[in-house]
């Protein structure tokens, strides 16, 4: 065992390491035969609570498929972020970049799950609201020694653009998964190593209505054209759309039957950004992100369903003798 197994909170970076900075969130969902109208009161099914916030999923989702990764993100002085530390430390993550805000409680995501699968969530943001530049002070000098910087947007937008300066002067790899979708300045996109939207949020960026793979190329190209170096668009179960080196490629993924699509996205990303990490192109990376995003969905809940680097190559093994 090496000198980071035994000491997953000394660790130090390597070129191969991951740092996530994002939210943290304690996830509670009821399951529902369907998604509530506006003023509608149903009854649904199944309560339980887990650890979750985008932030949080990825940085989870890349620790179990075997990336080295460090979580900067900011909890409330109170149960919940106690119990999500724990958490991560258990996950083998490095939370001593995880901080605490003396008077905002933690996040609270509440979700409504449906019986094909699909969600409809609503954030209480919480602590995460208030991680801010200056409180990434004594992370800026790590960003140059890290392989990937992934980061989304339920933290405030101030701290994201301080972020991918940051990743730009030091020349990382910094991968925006842009969710939840909000409009986005030019100034942050430009330079960007990586995007990684869904059809909403490409939809959002570009005002293109994303709807398969001929739209995805359309909005990727508004994308491009805005400065973002490499673009994969998420088609849900139609795969992904990849432009990289000038070329597109649509990468398919294998059917599965979906019981909760809460954590695919954060599944793909924190996937992508162990494959990136590790040296791999974008569309290699991109097929093997399909493949934990894809087991992802056949499992309730979010964080927990990410799945490990063994249960990906099974998949994979299940997927060539199908095909």
């Amino acid at each position: 065992m090496s000198l980071e197994q035994e000491h997953p909170q000394n660790l130090s970076l390597v070129k191969q390491s991951i740092i996530v900075i994002g939210s943290s969130n304690t996830d509670m969902v009821i399951k529902a035969d369907h998604l509530p109208a506006a003023g509608e009161t149903i009854l649904g099914g199944t309560f339980f609570m887990n650890d979750g916030g985008k932030g949080a999923n990825q940085a989870v989702a890349a620790a179990r498929l075997g990336g080295n990764v460090m979580f900067v993100a900011k909890t409330g002085n109170d149960t919940l972020g106690q119990q999500a530390k724990e958490m991560f430390q258990n996950e083998n993550i490095n939370t001593s970049y995880i901080l605490t805000d003396p008077i905002l409680p933690s996040g609270v995501a509440l979700i409504v799950v449906d019986k094909k699968g699909e969600n409809s969530i609503v954030v209480a943001s919480g602590a995460n609201s208030s991680l801010l530049p200056d409180d990434l002070a004594e992370v800026r000098p790590l960003i140059g020694d890290a392989a990937v910087v992934l980061v989304q947007l339920e933290i405030p937008l101030v701290t994201v653009e301080s972020i991918a300066a940051a990743t730009k002067s030091a020349g990382t790899k910094m991968i925006l998964n842009p969710a939840p979708a909000r409009a986005l300045p030019d100034s942050l996109l430009n330079g960007l190593f990586l995007i990684t939207p869904n059809e909403n949020e490409a939809g959002m960026l570009t005002g293109v209505e994303v709807t398969g793979v001929d739209s995805a190329k359309q909005a990727a190209r508004k994308i491009l054209e805005r400065g973002v170096k490499n673009v994969i668009i998420t088609l849900g179960a139609n795969g992904a759309l990849v432009f990289d080196d000038g070329i597109f490629t649509h990468v398919p993924v294998l059917s599965v039957k979906a019981v909760d699509s809460t954590a695919a996205g954060d599944v793909f990303n924190g996937a992508l950004a162990v494959a990136i990490s590790e040296g791999q192109d974008l569309v290699s990376a991109t097929k093997f992100a399909c493949r934990a995003a894809a087991i992802s969905v056949t499992r309730l809940g979010a964080l927990q369903s990410a799945p490990t680097r063994d249960e990906v190559k099974s998949f994979v093994n299940v997927a060539n003798s199908v095909l």
